[in-house]
Parts: C-alpha cells; sequence; structure tokens
C-alpha cells in the first residue's frame, strides 16, 4: 500500500495525506474511521432508536436500535465478503432510501470495501458507467425495475460477482447460482468461514483510504466518481455539529428522503445522524409526490435538509390553502405572518426584542400551521444544492421556520458553508465552517473571483481521472470550485455566478443566469420556471413554463394548478389547461402578464446587457421524467438547451 505523502489520489487502494492542523481546535482532532465511529455510537446508545421504517404490509413502524444497527451491519459486511466483495472492491446501491440502504454502505466499509449510490432515475448507460468505473462487486437493488437494468448490463461488467433485490415481487430469475439474490437469502447466510478475513480486514482499515464514491451530476459530460475517505465523512460531522447551535446527543430526529446518492442527503442522513445518535425515518418512495407530509407529522422531525423546489412545493399548498380560508381567518393568517416576518428581519438587524404580538401571533396561530406540517419541534430547516429565492426564505419566516442555506459539492464531502438563523443577510451562504479555509481565487476589482476550499473535507480525487483531479485540485491543495463569489469583512460568504454557468452574451457580458430567473419569477407566481437563453448571442430571452399539475410520476399534466388558475381570473379568462392558453396563440392577455412580469423584474437589472428582451412559453414544465431536472431537482442547462432549441433559435430570428 501506498503512503500517505499524496492528497491528490486517483487509484483508490491509496491512501491520502490527511491535511491535520495542530493550530486549529476542529482541524486538529485525530482522525477515526467509520467503524470506529459506529462502535462508539453504538456503546454510549445501544438501546436508542436508530432507524425507523415503515412495514410494508401492517405499515406500523419498525425500529433498529444502534445495537441492532451495528449487528446488521457486521453481519452484512461479512456477507459481502462471502459473496465476493474484495478489499476496496465497491458495492453500489440503485435504490431508495431505507435500512438496506443504509446497512449498506456501512457494511461495504466495515468489510474493507467502497461504497457508492446510483440515482434511481438513471439511465442503464449512466448505471453502466458508474458500476464499470466504480469497479463493483456488488449491486444493491430494491425493486425489478432496478434489478432489471442490472441484468440488461451485467456480462459487460466482470468484476460485478452478485446482484441482490431487497424488495418483494422479486424479478422472476433470481437465482443464486447466477449471481441473483433476494436480500432475506443473503441475511440467512453462513459467515462463519469468512470471520477471520472479516476481522483482518477491519483491522487494517484507515481513516485516510477511501470508503465511498459520490458520482457527479454529469452535466458536462460522464459522472466523474468523487472518492471521499473515511476522515472526510468523519470529520466534517464534526465541524457541522460544533457550528450548528442546540444539537443534542440522541435527541434528533430527522426524515430521509433525498436521494442518498447526493452528498448532501449522504453527509446528514447517514453520517451526522450517526454522530449524534438521531433517529431517522424513513420516507415512503413516493414521498416527493406527495407522501411526505404524513411522514413529517408521524416523525416530527428537529432538522430537516430540503432541496429547495421542495420548499417552493410546500410554499405553493400553503399558499393554495389560505386562498380557500374564510375572509376572517385569511386576515387573521396575514396579520400573523407580518408580525412575525418583522419580528425575524428585526433579529436580523440587530434587534431581538419580542414583542407582545410575535408571541400571540406564534402561539396561537402559526404553532397550529407548524404541528400540521409536522415541524413543531423542528430547530433549524436546512436548504442546499441550488439557490434560494429571497422570497421563499421570507414566506417561511412568517410562518416562524427559518431556513439556513448550507454551501457544499460531491468534492467537499457535502459542506463547506452554513448560514445561520438571523444572519444578517438573505443573500449570504453563511460563514466557513470551523478548520476549514476559503480562498477567492484571482480577484477583481470589488474582490470577486473563484471560491476555492481546503480542508479536512476535500476529497482525494476523481477515480481513474488524473487530469480532472488536477483541474479540480492545484498544487497547493485548494479545490476550485467554479463558484464566483467573495466575502465580506464579517467573514460571510456570498455566490454571485458560476465560470461554467455563465451566460456570455455577444458582447462579452458576464451574466448570472439564476439570479436574472429568480428576478422574473418574483414577479409572477403563476410561472414555475424561468430559463435563461443568450450565450453568444446579442441579447437575452427567457423560456417561461406556467404551473401546471402533476401525475404520480411527478410529470407535468395539461391541468393548470392553483397559481396558474388564479392568474387567468385575474385577467378574466376561463382557461383550465395550458393547451388552451398556448393554442390561443398564445394568449395575448397572458403574454402582456408575463410580458409585464419580465418588465418589473428588468427594474433591478445591473446593466441593459442584464435585461430580457424576449420570452417564450414552454409546451409543459420542467421534471424529473420530460428529462430538464436531475435526480435533485437541479436544472439540466444543456439539455434544456439542445431540447427547445427550435423555440429558442425563433426568439432570435
Amino acid at each position: 500500500m501506498a503512503g500517505t505523502e499524496d492528497f491528490r489520489i486517483i487509484d483508490p487502494t491509496k491512501r491520502l495525506k490527511l491535511r491535520i492542523n495542530p493550530d486549529n481546535k476542529i482541524a486538529s482532532i485525530d482522525p477515526i474511521s467509520v467503524p470506529q465511529l459506529l462502535s462508539k455510537i453504538a456503546e454510549s446508545f445501544p438501546n436508542h432508536p436508530a432507524l425507523k421504517q415503515r412495514n410494508a404490509i401492517t405499515k406500523d413502524w419498525e425500529t433498529v436500535t444502534y445495537s441492532d444497527y451495528k449487528q446488521r451491519v457486521e453481519k452484512m459486511a461479512k456477507v459481502f465478503i462471502k459473496l465476493g466483495l474484495e478489499r476496496y472492491g465497491t458495492v453500489a446501491v440503485l435504490a431508495f432510501n431505507s435500512i438496506e440502504w443504509f446497512v449498506s454502505e456501512l457494511a461495504a466499509i466495515q468489510a474493507g470495501g467502497i461504497a457508492t449510490g446510483i440515482y434511481t432515475t438513471n439511465s442503464v448507460h449512466s448505471t453502466h458507467h458508474v458500476l464499470e468505473t466504480s469497479r463493483a462487486n456488488i449491486v444493491i437493488v430494491d425493486e425489478a425495475k432496478q434489478m432489471e437494468k442490472i441484468r440488461e448490463i451485467k456480462d459487460k461488467l466482470p468484476n460485478l460477482k452478485a446482484i441482490v433485490q431487497t424488495l418483494p415481487p422479486y424479478a422472476q430469475y433470481i437465482k443464486k447460482e447466477d449471481g441473483f439474490w433476494r436480500w432475506n437469502e443473503i441475511e440467512e447466510l453462513n459467515t462463519a468461514d469468512v470471520d477471520e478475513e472479516y476481522q483482518q480486514r477491519l483491522k487494517s482499515i484507515t481513516p485516510d483510504e477511501c470508503c465511498c464514491l459520490v458520482y457527479t451530476s454529469g452535466t458536462t459530460g460522464n459522472p466523474k466518481g468523487a472518492m471521499l475517505c473515511h476522515d472526510n465523512f468523519t470529520w466534517i460531522t464534526n465541524s457541522v455539529t460544533e457550528y450548528l447551535p442546540n444539537l443534542e446527543m440522541g435527541k434528533e430526529i430527522l426524515v430521509s428522503y433525498l436521494p442518498l446518492s447526493h452528498v448532501a442527503a449522504q453527509t446528514l442522513d447517514i453520517y451526522v445522524t450517526l454522530a449524534l445518535a438521531a433517529t431517522v425515518y424513513f420516507a415512503d418512495r413516493d414521498a416527493l409526490k406527495g407522501t411526505l407530509l404524513k411522514t413529517l407529522t408521524e416523525a416530527r422531525p428537529t432538522v430537516f435538509l430540503g432541496v429547495p423546489r421542495v420548499y417552493e412545493k410546500i410554499q405553493e399548498k400553503m399558499m393554495q390553502a389560505g386562498s380557500q380560508s374564510g375572509a376572517l381567518k385569511r386576515t387573521l393568517g396575514s396579520w400573523a405572518k407580518s408580525v412575525t416576518l418583522q419580528y425575524h428581519l428585526d433579529c436580523m438587524a440587530g434587534n431581538y426584542y419580542t414583542g407582545f404580538q410575535y408571541k400571540l401571533a406564534t402561539k396561537l396561530l402559526l404553532s397550529k400551521v407548524k404541528h400540521a406540517l409536522g415541524f413543531d419541534r423542528i430547530k433549524f430547516m436546512i436548504t442546499g444544492a441550488a439557490p434560494m429565492s429571497v422570497e421563499t426564505k421570507k414566506y417561511f419566516l412568517s410562518l416562524d421556520m427559518p431556513i439556513i442555506e448550507a454551501y457544499g459539492m460531491s468534492e467537499s464531502s457535502g459542506a463547506h458553508s452554513v448560514a445561520k438563523v438571523h444572519d444578517p443577510s438573505f443573500e449570504s451562504i453563511g460563514k466557513t465552517l470551523p478548520g476549514i479555509e476559503t480562498k477567492i481565487d484571482n480577484p477583481n476589482e470589488e474582490g470577486h473571483g473563484e471560491i476555492c476550499k481546503r480542508g479536512r473535507n476535500v476529497f482525494m480525487g476523481y477515480i481513474g481521472e488524473l487530469d480532472k483531479t488536477l483541474e479540480a485540485l492545484d498544487d497547493d491543495g485548494w479545490l476550485h470550485t467554479g463558484d464566483i463569489g467573495y466575502v465580506d469583512e464579517n467573514g460571510y460568504l456570498f455566490i454571485t455566478g458560476r465560470i461554467k454557468e455563465l451566460v456570455i452574451t455577444a458582447g462579452g457580458e458576464n451574466i448570472p443566469p439564476v439570479h436574472i430567473e429568480n428576478l422574473v419569477k418574483a414577479e409572477c407566481s403563476a410561472i414555475s420556471n424561468a430559463f435563461l437563453v443568450g450565450d453568444n448571442r446579442k441579447f437575452l430571452t427567457i423560456l417561461i413554463s406556467l404551473k401546471t399539475e402533476v401525475d404520480k410520476e411527478g410529470a407535468p399534466l395539461d391541468e393548470l394548478a392553483p397559481e396558474s388558475l388564479k392568474l387567468m381570473k385575474s385577467l378574466n379568462l376561463n382557461y383550465t389547461k395550458l393547451s388552451e392558453v398556448l393554442n390561443a396563440g398564445p394568449d395575448v392577455k397572458v403574454s402582456q402578464a408575463i410580458q409585464d412580469a419580465i418588465v418589473r423584474a428588468n427594474k433591478s437589472s445591473i446593466s441593459n446587457a442584464q435585461k430580457v428582451q424576449k420570452f417564450a412559453f414552454l409546451p409543459h414544465d420542467f421534471s424529473i421524467p420530460t428529462g430538464e431536472l436531475g435526480p435533485t431537482l437541479k436544472i439540466k442547462r444543456s439539455y434544456i438547451s439542445e431540447k427547445y432549441k427550435e423555440i429558442i433559435n425563433k426568439l432570435y430570428h
């Protein structure tokens, strides 16, 4: 095995040079491995509930204690070795969040292997890429649909030795001799013959070796496998829990529903909860299609993580319910939200005086709202993965539910900076976490430049990809993010653009699309998505999708959503379907309403070059099934530009 003198690694069998800083309290703590963390917590909280999952038949919550958790992980680690998991081999999980997901990840690591996740929405081609580049020995899937993907490519994967399905109904062709297994079968395997091998591997594990691969979204090509070591995960949990207030050992509750293939969900759901001896409830697999609320009201989490679109959906439903209330209830609700928002704005300005009206509003009215949503015990709500609009943040503040923004990426173990409740600015993404460094590279006259990171949260490198690793990590160990931003005089970090996502006009103007898109969306509640266009063009245009209902799979329907219906009513139109609006030309009144919203948004532009000149309606809203959104609901810009190129070209003719 290689030594520990490298901080850029592309071979998972080699070890990383850890950036231990003896002059910093957090950065100097002794490194520990993931198995050591699990043992420590299981010993301290053996009977505390670790995982709760709904029984598929009875619908009752089944509980796994921390002692059970450790035993299941140890058993499955031996099973994986018996099934052919090599030292530094990979166990891939292609499934929705579950007990089996958590156990598989920790068991792979406990057996001296590596864990990786695959988005359930991945195509067969993308799935093959992950399995091939990660050299996967074992794949865990939850349903026959995912099993079929693996069956199709199994013969092209010489390293693959076993495929395990966790949930019935099972695929018809599952036979042990062909390498296909049911989860309940492997749970019953006798592992006495591999116990000695397991113990040897466990003893050989060090915190500076790779334990997980997190694949990037692949928006600019094939996904890259970011190699994260034990210390990346176990150390970042210390930094996060040190920074965030009021977190208590054995007291926190969380709902797991965002894809665990994404680093933010994986770090928080698996590792931060483990370090805090928290209890994790698993949402139903259709959580984002409407059942999340039921899980929230039963679990009543103390911490909640959601991408901006999740909060926007909650906001839309709340506003829809509010509009259907009686006049008195609407008046009281408006008063309570106004008073509560002003209280939080005063706190942000440094005035922490708690007035009588705020106490009355939160106790008599807003406490009922929070209870109905399952957020009555919430300590803070976190968002990440994409920018959140100021309007959405203010809306939740008015409900007495502050949302804090976290900034990170796969290559920084999911976290770099985190805002706090009542930070002085809505636009800031908080301060750099303890023990981590931030540098602004090549700043301009205003101090804006590329945000760079360095610390024990920074990844090892991309598996098998030296050039891309050298591009991301410079000779001094700085991770180049591609994000443009600055740090103010008080240490708050701001993102103002992205190098690769900037729209560069024919006149050479560098324009951040998200900022302008949010300005337009804020001016009309019927707009679901706005997509800025202007690369190498003389002026900016924007593609608009109106809000519509969605089916059970999350695909957009033709029926207009309540916000869009409200717009139609205000224009004295009787349209109830998007097709009716579009078939009318599109409708002149609707077009003028959107144009007026764009004109209002243009007033906030910092230059004429950043003003939107034209727009076009899209035939449907963005979604995962239609391809415009990735698994974490991020917009896929290159895909959208190609898919709607004919509409775009017409705007410039």
